[in-house]
């Protein structure tokens, strides 16, 4: 599944601009794909002579509706992106950024707080699982109240609770002072060479990939055949199987052995065929930690 990220910001701060931008979709769309951009990627399925090479990409959901709504579907994402007005003259975008920090310790309390209050119900029941789950709300709602926060809550949190505060906050300045969302709007239609030679300073997208790479603390890794060549993204310290999962579940449900090579060792060699007889391929199980510009091919039996 692709990472995602939610867009939120104050109105007319620029987020749907941002979305465009990243996913060269409509606006109407709200949700769409963006693409990653990798130089390897590119050298691999050039050697390889792939029919198709397919980037890496970020599931992006320009959220829309009422607050409680809209909170329900950040709740669903890897990420936040915080797009702040820094164009308009009439906003301080740190000011707007810890408001909207506020707002999410806010609604994380309320989100305990309405949870409790339906498990106490239901713990009734006498069942030790639920009255288990009250007792850790009722720690956590104590540790809120004393200036808390879910990210600095001791113990682990319920799966349920789906935490705003414990994800990555990115923000994004629409202005001098960050990013011109409305020129990269416009330059996404423009084909990426023609695009780079007008813009100034990084790309919505790659300053956003940065960013992501670096709090979600990502790696890539690829598959690369003749019919397709692609690019996944797995966070770091992932095993084979783990990215074998990514894949597809069936590569992971009756995985053997994987065989890896380094990305710059195949694009040197020439082939898969190559790779190996030069001993650039080796066998790993599925306790392997994958590394950043692994290529992988899983042996598997279903």
């Amino acid at each position: 599944m692709a990472l995602a990220v939610g867009i939120v910001g104050l109105p007319s701060a620029g987020k749907t601009t941002l979305f465009e931008a990243l996913t060269h979709a409509p606006a109407s769309a709200n949700v769409g794909m963006a693409p990653i951009p990798d130089e390897r990627l590119d050298q691999l399925g050039r050697v390889i002579g792939a029919k198709k090479v397919t980037p890496a990409a970020i599931r992006v959901a320009d959220v829309q509706g009422p607050w409680p709504q809209l909170l329900g579907e950040l709740r669903q994402v890897d990420a936040l992106l915080v797009v702040l007005d820094g164009f308009s003259g009439t906003r301080v975008p740190a000011e707007d950024l810890e408001t909207l920090r506020l707002e999410l310790l806010v609604a994380d309390r309320d989100h305990v707080e309405r949870r409790l209050e339906r498990v106490e119900k239901q713990a009734k029941s006498g069942d030790p699982q639920l009255r288990k789950e009250v007792e850790e709300l009722r720690r956590i709602l104590d540790h809120l109240d004393r200036g808390g926060t879910l990210a600095d809550s001791p113990g682990e949190l319920p799966p349920e609770l789906g935490p705003l505060t414990t994800k990555p906050l990115i923000s994004v300045e629409n202005g001098p002072g960050g990013i011109d969302l409305k020129l990269e709007a416009e330059l996404a239609e423009l084909p990426p060479a023609e695009a780079d030679a007008f813009r100034e300073g990084p790309s919505a997208l790659g300053e956003v990939v940065r960013q992501l790479f670096g709090e979600l603390d990502l790696i890539v890794f690829f598959t690369a055949s003749e019919k397709e060549t692609r690019a996944w993204t797995l966070r770091r310290g992932s095993t084979a199987i783990d990215a074998a999962g990514t894949v597809h579940s069936d590569l992971a449900r009756g995985f053997i052995r994987c065989e890896v090579i380094r990305w710059h060792d195949l694009v040197e060699a020439g082939s898969h065929t190559e790779a190996a007889r030069r001993g650039l391929q080796r066998l790993e199980g599925k306790t392997y930690e994958v590394q950043d510009g692994d290529v992988l091919n899983v042996r598997f039996n279903v």
